[in-house]
């Protein structure tokens, strides 16, 4: 059954709106392998794209999907980087601007302790991503997009707030689906009823809406706090929202239909390097089957196949895996496993 219908005949599958930073992360290839060990002692580092939104598009581009970006950059070597490397992968950078008062790109250095335990430590000052205005937003290019994808974090600061909120409102407007992955991140923000404004704001207007228990706990934290997964569906189905994903680490993750019905997964079975990233992979294995109209019980099982695959990887972007990979992963893990590893 298919609970989101997108109109075929737009351009684009998914534009992603929101943050692009800079991972810096402990070198581990061919040539020098940092293991674990605290930040102060890492001697080499690799650089990728990150931030959530930009590695989502990288992922569903992956696996064939036509995506494009609306964000801002620094006027700078990094904003170069980033752009080229989008380009590179095919996906759309007209509606990436340049930031004109010096902002940065945020720079985001990992650090991996061991296979449970490992941490950020996050530059974000004057961020280039938070310089995003109204006016960068293009009613005609959102209109061109089966949906839009809006990052939490650009909610936390104007003008990128407010470029957000004008995106979903043209969005709602041409029929453009709307999708929130709540992907709250502590900087930025001055406290938690802000965030529930917001939040809660794009939240009413969203046709899926993703996020772990603590992110929809902050998302409700003015309308009804305490709430568990089921009421919190419930109350976002009572808005706009068809398909609602709360997600609980490693005891996995549920979706909850507009039709009163769950289902549930639970991660694959790896060996970690480090303890995020997966969530990026998650959306995008889940996003990429919800566009194929696959049952809701396959969207979850590919993305959290996705999401392991990367919690084992170095990187946020560079290994995003093509869908054959994918697909792969999955046969292996079910062989040695079984056939309901990730099932509850």
């Amino acid at each position: 059954m298919r609970y989101v219908e997108f109109d075929e005949s737009r351009e684009f599958d998914l534009l992603l709106l929101g943050r692009v930073a800079i991972d810096f992360n402990p070198a581990y290839n061919d040539q020098v392998k940092e293991e674990f060990k605290p930040l102060k002692d890492v001697h080499t580092f690799e650089k990728f794209v990150g931030g959530s939104p930009a590695n989502v598009s990288v992922g569903v581009t992956r696996h064939g999907m036509k995506a494009g970006f609306i964000g801002k950059v620094s006027a700078d070597q990094f904003g170069d980087y980033v752009i080229e490397y989008f380009d590179n992968l095919g996906i759309d950078t007209s509606n990436i601007s340049r930031a004109q008062n010096g902002e940065k790109l945020g720079l985001t250095f990992t650090e991996m302790l061991s296979e449970k335990e490992s941490s950020i430590l996050m530059y974000r000052n004057q961020a280039a991503d938070l310089a995003l205005s109204p006016e960068d937003i293009n009613e005609d290019y959102i209109k061109s997009a089966k949906a839009i994808l809006i990052s939490g974090t650009a909610l936390a600061e104007s003008p990128s707030r407010e470029a957000a909120i004008k995106a979903v409102m043209l969005a709602k407007r041409n029929n453009t689906k709307v999708i929130f992955d709540i992907d709250y991140r502590a900087y930025n923000w001055k406290n938690d009823d802000e965030i529930s404004i917001y939040y809660s704001m794009i939240a009413k207007e969203s046709d899926v809406i993703m996020g772990s228990r603590e992110e929809f706990d902050l998302t409700e934290k003015l309308i009804q706090p305490g709430m568990n997964d089921e009421e919190s569906a419930a109350l976002w189905h009572s808005h706009n929202a068809k398909i609602v994903v709360i997600k609980h680490g490693m005891k996995g993750s549920t979706a909850y239909t507009d039709d009163g019905q769950q289902f549930s997964i639970k991660p694959f079975p790896v060996n970690a390097r480090k303890g995020f990233g997966g969530g990026d992979g998650y959306g995008s294995g889940f996003l990429y089957g919800l566009y194929q109209g696959w049952d809701i019980i396959d969207c979850l099982e590919f993305g959290s196949a996705e999401a392991s695959m990367m919690v084992r990887s170095n990187n946020c972007s560079d290994d995003l895996p093509v869908t054959e990979e994918v697909h792969e992963f999955i046969k292996m893990e079910k062989e040695q496993y079984g056939e309901m590893i990730a099932r509850i």
